[in-house]
């Protein structure tokens, strides 16, 4: 064969792979969309925050307070409810607590029994949201010194139940040019002696200057500690009441909570999903919670968001399910 003859074979040949190359393609028009579709959704998945849900034992007060319910039987509901993480309220214990001084027996019997039951139903001890033990803002430095060290007991508590951190309360002062310093001391002294127990100290917007997100922001950077932080709640933004009460009496005043949620976020170390109402479509009717969960999550918090109900027109059971449904939602 000469050289024509076989540069028009070659030539031919060619042709001929392209073709059935074509012809695949044409024949398998969907396959090369398939796998760039599986790619994408492969790639949203790894790219998905690590968000899973916790429990607030506030979201069950009424049922202790009112109804009887064993407040030892929080990781037992919330279990049933589907929570993989647990949030507990100090006073919730008070009662037996408070008969006993809060002596160390006490203390340790509070733990072993909520540890049991954690490891029981499998779930996560986070942290302690501990309630009346003094006020650690306050502008005497004795009085605020022993507000501090009533806390003491709470930081070893958290950490034999295998917790984070505590949530504390900033009260002490309304004054802001007052309780800015006092803040920075108290939680200073607080967060030294849970340095050494790997606990943190959180802070809660709740109430007085504290629903101030750009005064607490402000603190926790004055405060400079790894182990001090703040804990978001999507609902205490109330700045200024009708009698100058923290948490009682009507709203007068409120920060933007999405503001306020944003300036909080750098420093976060939980978030708490406060909800009250539903409209027909689950949707939080005071909240808006998409918006509100994209400040969560473009600030790169991973970790839980605690879901805490504090409403009246579903029954407790029935507003932790139906924000725990409502954050799903959104997280999918």
């Amino acid at each position: 064969m000469n050289k024509s003859s076989l540069a028009q074979k070659s030539i031919v040949t060619l042709i001929a792979v392209a073709f059935l190359g074509f012809y695949s393609c044409k024949q398998n028009p969907k396959k090369e969309t398939a796998d760039e579709t599986a790619t994408e959704e492969v790639a949203a998945e790894e790219s998905k925050p690590d968000i899973k849900l916790s429990l607030a034992q506030w979201s069950m007060h009424k049922m202790i307070f009112e109804e009887g319910v064993d407040p030892y039987s929080f990781a037992e509901k919330a279990s049933e409810w589907g929570f993989e993480g647990l949030e507990y309220v100090s006073g919730l214990y008070y009662k037996e607590l408070e008969a006993a001084d809060f002596s160390e027996e006490a203390m340790n019997n509070w733990v072993e029994k909520s540890k049991a039951e954690s490891e029981k139903y499998g779930l996560k001890n986070l942290l302690i949201m501990v309630d009346g033990q003094g006020d650690i803002a306050v502008p005497d430095e004795a009085d605020r010194s022993k507000a501090v060290e009533n806390h003491y007991k709470w930081v070893d508590a958290a950490a034999a139940l295998g917790c984070h951190s505590i949530r504390v309360n900033l009260n002490g002062s309304m004054e802001p040019e007052v309780w800015m310093p006092a803040s920075v001391a108290g939680l200073t002294q607080l967060a030294t002696y849970a340095k050494d127990k790997n606990i943190n100290i959180i802070v809660e917007n709740h109430g007085g200057p504290s629903s101030n997100a750009q005064l607490l922001a402000e603190v926790m950077e004055k405060v400079g500690m790894d182990n001090c932080g703040t804990l978001p709640d999507f609902g205490n933004f109330c700045i200024k009441r009708e009698a100058g009460d923290y948490y009682s009496s009507k709203c007068l005043e409120e920060y933007d909570r999405y503001k306020g949620t944003k300036e909080l976020m750098p420093y976060a170390k939980g978030v708490s999903a406060k909800s009250y109402s539903f409209d027909e479509q689950g949707n939080e009717t005071r909240v808006d919670y998409p918006r509100i969960m994209e400040i969560v999550l473009d600030s790169g918090y991973e970790g839980f968001v605690g879901v805490e109900y504090e409403g009246s027109e579903l029954s407790e059971e029935e507003g932790i399910l139906a924000t725990k449904r409502l954050l799903e939602r959104i997280l999918e």
